[in-house]
């Protein structure tokens, strides 16, 4: 179903991101397949999403923040307009609509959170979430652990993910956007959730 359009994505990515920035997409793309057939999720929306979850990532700030406001308005905090780093996934989703009709919501949901997260994350969302860490270019201290737990346990690795992200930033002594202990936090309720109603 999608793979003309992911054909000419990837046409058009190696135009506008540099080698390594390229590389990183087709490993997300890879990595999200990949956890998609494990964890029954869409195969080829886990593979379109991790193709155009960097689409926006090397453009100027203020180009960012102007695709982001045509899909969001004023929806989104400062916190995350003013960082190109948590805003490109947000200005991601429209050049998915506008450039390549995109318009399924768990598609442009995933493109949107996978660098800040979300509360109360779609399969898919997580999906992309971590793939975006494990893909194979990825070399981080801890990334191979995650790699471990992301073939065990979905909600487990991205509850470790958000862990070494926040744990980076404390020792870079850089601010941490509150949305993402939010985000944290309403993972690990809903997997104490699911371990009560299990039990």
């Amino acid at each position: 179903m999608y793979e003309k359009c992911k054909t000419r994505i990837k046409n058009d990515l190696t135009a506008i991101l540099s080698k390594n920035r390229y590389t990183h997409v087709l490993g997300v793309a890879a990595a999200a397949r990949e956890l998609a057939e494990r964890y029954g999720s869409d195969l080829d929306k886990a593979e379109l999403a991790g193709l155009l979850h960097d689409s926006a990532k090397e453009l100027k700030l203020s180009e960012m923040q102007q695709l982001a406001e045509r899909s969001f308005g004023d929806q989104l905090p400062p916190e995350i307009t003013a960082v190109g780093s948590l805003l490109h996934g947000y200005a991601a989703v429209t050049i998915a609509k506008e450039k390549y009709n995109v318009h399924d919501a768990d598609i442009l949901a995933a493109i949107a959170h996978h660098t800040t997260g979300a509360l109360h994350m779609s399969v898919l969302e997580k999906i992309v979430f971590l793939a975006d860490y494990i893909e194979k270019s990825r070399n981080f201290n801890g990334v191979q652990r995650l790699r471990e737990m992301a073939v065990k346990n979905l909600d487990q690795a991205v509850l470790y993910g958000f862990d070494l992200t926040i744990s980076h930033l404390l020792e870079q002594r850089k601010q941490i956007y509150v949305g993402t202990v939010r985000f944290r936090n309403s993972l690990i309720e809903y997997m104490e959730k699911c371990n009560r109603e299990c039990r």
